[in-house]
Parts: C-alpha cells; sequence; structure tokens
C-alpha cells in the first residue's frame, strides 16, 4: 500500500473512532467493491453476500479500536469480512465436505489450455459454481493463503479434507474453464 493510502486511511480510522458518519461512509465506499467480491467468492450469490458484508462491515466499525495500525486496514478489514463469510456457513450449516466426486477427465482430454484469456468475472463465476465446503476451502488456501493446516484448524475439519477439498475445487474448477474455452472455439 502506498503512503498516500495509508495516511488516507489513518484519517479515516480516526474519524470514524470519533464516530464521524461521514467518514464512516467514506471508509464503507472505499472498500466495498473489494469486500463484496470477497463474500461473492464464498458464498456465489449476491444476496448473501450483501448480507455477509453488511455484517461484516457492523463488525469493522465495532472493532475498530483493536485495529493496530501495524498492517494495512485493508487486511484487516479483508480478515474480518472472510471470517464473517465462514461464520455465515457455519452457523447455517452449510458447509458440506463431499468425498464422492465423479470421474474426472484424464489429462488427455483437458488439452493444453492456458487460462491466460479468462477474465476475472469468468473465473469467479465458476468459484461460485463450486460446492460450499470446496468453495471456502479453495478461497482460503489459493486466495486468502492459509496452509490448509490453519483452514483444518478453522473450519474443524481434518488437513486431509481440506486438501482433498482444495484439490477438488482446483480439478473442478479446471475441467469447466476448459469446457468453456472449448464451447466458444
Amino acid at each position: 500500500m502506498d503512503g498516500k493510502s495509508r495516511e488516507e486511511d489513518l484519517i479515516l480510522l480516526k474519524g470514524c473512532l470519533q464516530n464521524d458518519r461521514k467518514l464512516q461512509k467514506q471508509l464503507y465506499k472505499k472498500y466495498f467493491k473489494k469486500m463484496f467480491q470477497i463474500c461473492l467468492s464464498y458464498c456465489g450469490d449476491r444476496v448473501e453476500a450483501k448480507d455477509i458484508l453488511q455484517e461484516a462491515f457492523i463488525k469493522v466499525f465495532t472493532s475498530l479500536g483493536k485495529y493496530n495500525a501495524k498492517g494495512s486496514l485493508e487486511g484487516w478489514i479483508r480478515r474480518i469480512v472472510t471470517n464473517t463469510a465462514i461464520d455465515y456457513f457455519r452457523q447455517r450449516r452449510r458447509l458440506v465436505f463431499i468425498d464422492d466426486f465423479p470421474d474426472e477427465p484424464d489429462e488427455e482430454e483437458r488439452g493444453s489450455f492456458s487460462f491466460q484469456e479468462l477474465t476475472n468475472d469468468i473465473i469467479l463465476h465458476y468459484i461460485k459454481q463450486l460446492p460450499d465446503g470446496a468453495r471456502i476451502v479453495f478461497n482460503l488456501y489459493a486466495v486468502e493463503g492459509l496452509s490448509h493446516k490453519e483452514i483444518a484448524k478453522k473450519l474443524g475439519i481434518s488437513e486431509g479434507t481440506s486438501k482433498s477439498q482444495y484439490k477438488r475445487a482446483r480439478d473442478l474448477l479446471k475441467t469447466w474453464l476448459l469446457e468453456f474455452e472449448h464451447s466458444k472455439q
């Protein structure tokens, strides 16, 4: 993060801590789009994503006093949003980890597509199609950078389940993206 953005965040933070509604709104607007995309990547439904984001920002505003300004404010908000999305599924018991997977096409059937021409919107569309458990693990591992050990602890599952769900998500995404590419030809 550049110095100007960090300085802006500190000004917003100070104003928010003083309950300045204008600065609270600015903070919300500044991070809304990025954080909404995170919520959307976890739940796949725009209405649910908005609910999660709303709940996350309530947590952000009520917890701002705990932010120590050592890391980026965006990263701190991102962690709250991610944890809120996970909590959302935990509370609704919607995290299902599938063990029985249909056969995947072998490597020869998949071809050698490089995925370089795909847009973020296309990739996000397919991530949203993943089963809930696989999508959550995929996001935590591939997007958030957590280890399988950390994911297992956070979700209350085994490391092996985390690894298999990530592999499942990755394999499904490859298959779907290859099918998408072949449908364009």
